[in-house]
């Protein structure tokens, strides 16, 4: 089964249980910063190793490499290989994203327990907008001597500031983002 035919069309559940693990998530966000290089398996290891032990990679001890080596080269890699995700050459030791990698983007992108998701963020801002058109409308005091001008800056600002901090959250969870930075001190 070659990668293009088969993480386009991978069932939902199973899009969710090859990313449900945090070093298969690692991995594919170093590949992603890589710039669809092909990296070396030993390269990738020393730095999911660092990242899970909170450290550099110049840093890391031979027991915990050893530990993410064997996770990485016998069940993460190729698991993500058989998904499509990547493209795996265990002889050779060289991983590489492949162009379905993108395809499971979408789901990696969550929200937090103590966060709202976007869309009802958006309806109530929504609300709160239609909440002030109607107190200018109706001539609620400090609202009603808004200008139309005034109220459309207003709204529009709102929205403006909603869309900026939705941008900014939406590229801070996506694959490739500096939550895993690249650190070989």
């Amino acid at each position: 089964m070659s990668p293009s035919d088969n993480a386009s069309s991978l069932p939902r559940d199973e899009v969710f249980e090859v990313l449900s693990n945090a070093r298969r998530r690692c991995a594919l966000q170093y590949l992603k910063q890589q710039d669809d290089r092909r990296v070396e398996l030993r390269e990738l290891v020393d730095h999911v190793t660092a990242w899970e032990n909170d450290t550099t990679t110049a840093e890391i001890d031979s027991a915990e490499r050893k530990r993410v080596y064997t996770a990485l080269r016998q069940n993460h890699l190729p698991k993500l290989d058989d998904a499509g995700i990547i493209e795996y050459e265990h002889m050779r030791g060289e991983v590489e994203l492949t162009e379905d990698a993108r395809e499971v983007q979408m789901y990696l992108e969550f929200v937090p327990h103590n966060d709202i998701p976007w869309s009802e963020y958006y309806l109530g801002l929504s609300a709160v907008g239609a909440a002030l058109v109607a107190a200018v409308w109706v001539g609620v005091y400090p609202f009603g001597e808004l200008s139309g001008l005034g109220l459309s800056v207003i709204l529009v600002a709102l929205f403006a500031v909603s869309a900026a901090v939705h941008t900014y959250d939406a590229a801070r969870n996506r694959i490739g983002s500096e939550k895993y930075e690249v650190c070989d001190e």
